[in-house]
């Protein structure tokens, strides 16, 4: 984890963690908020990236790499190899967010656009992967890219040293996985409702393939992986759902009283908090985890406008 790290440091941001009065009076303990919307491409995920590509041997460099994503990966992903020079196709999706298609073109990706979901653009992906020989760099289901996920709960308990509990947002499961293997205190997950793909798969006892259908596009993966399911069956304590509404609701709080202009994934870990299903000892100290801000123009207005949340 430290030597992942120092492997990515310099390279990503060190985001800040604010505390929320606001926050805290609600749920009865001092909260504060990891502001990983302010992270280079907009989320957490070059934190992992970066920390995957330089591990890669100059032959696979020269294969260049391949991903699949609903989006934040696919931008994380084409960040990091334009940074190390080296080709990068991701597969997404026709209904992706077109902000995050268009970010990842920015960054010097190819994108391909075939698939309806997530799960057949990751069956054209292996195809493609086996075709030419590109090097598949999993979006959350690797130990390396973990490791630099992991960077986040480092700068948590630096900044909160006394930190009890930190909240995490749930697709694939990187990051919680990255997260609760670099912590040592309470580590708790948060689903949509509509995509609970890790809590589908520890019930289960194995990934399971679902059809997501959250308005949080960011945590709508269609299965986890069996590395990622083993890390969390182990060190990740409770995972609860959250529905779109409350997970709309959050992010309207976090725009209003924390001025943080997130997406919808990255509203999940306060929407779990704000709603209770999270108990949290009074007086205790919670962090959690805004993962993303790259929501797409009309969603984040459509929500914003919803309602009046005070």
């Amino acid at each position: 984890m430290l030597a992942a790290r120092e492997t990515i440091g310099g390279r990503v941001h060190r985001t800040p963690t604010f505390t929320s009065r606001t926050l805290g009076e609600r749920i009865g303990a001092r909260a504060f908020l990891k502001a990983e919307l302010f992270q280079k491409t907009g989320s957490f995920k070059p934190r992992g990236m970066i920390a995957k590509i330089d591990s890669l041997s100059p032959e696979e460099r020269a294969r260049g790499i391949v991903t699949w994503s609903a989006g934040n990966a696919a931008q994380a992903a084409a960040f990091a190899a334009a940074d190390a020079g080296i080709k990068c196709r991701v597969f997404m999706w026709r209904n992706a967010n077109p902000a995050k298609i268009a970010a990842t073109r920015a960054y010097g990706a190819q994108v391909d656009l075939e698939a309806e979901g997530p799960a057949e653009a990751h069956e054209r992906l292996i195809a493609f992967a086996q075709e030419t020989g590109s090097v598949f760099v999993h979006p959350f289901d690797d130990p390396v890219l973990q490791a630099g996920h992991g960077s986040l709960g480092l700068e948590v308990v630096e900044d909160v040293p006394d930190v009890d509990t930190i909240v995490v947002p749930i697709g694939g499961g990187g990051l919680i996985s990255g997260v609760a293997l670099a912590v040592d205190c309470r580590v708790l997950g948060v689903e949509p409702e509509g995509a609970p793909t890790l809590t589908r798969a520890l019930a289960a006892g194995r990934s399971e393939t679902i059809h997501p259908t959250s308005i949080a596009d960011g945590l709508n993966a269609p299965f986890t992986g069996e590395g990622t399911l083993a890390v969390c069956r182990e060190h990740v304590d409770e995972i609860v759902l959250v529905s779109d509404e409350e997970i709309a609701s959050a992010m309207r709080f976090l725009y209003s009283r924390a001025k943080l202009a997130c997406e919808p994934a990255g509203a999940a870990a306060t929407a779990a908090l704000l709603t209770g299903k999270i108990p949290v000892e009074p007086g205790s100290n919670v962090v959690a985890v805004v993962s993303g801000g790259n929501s797409a123009t009309k969603v984040a207005a459509a929500i914003l406008a919803d309602a009046d949340e005070s």
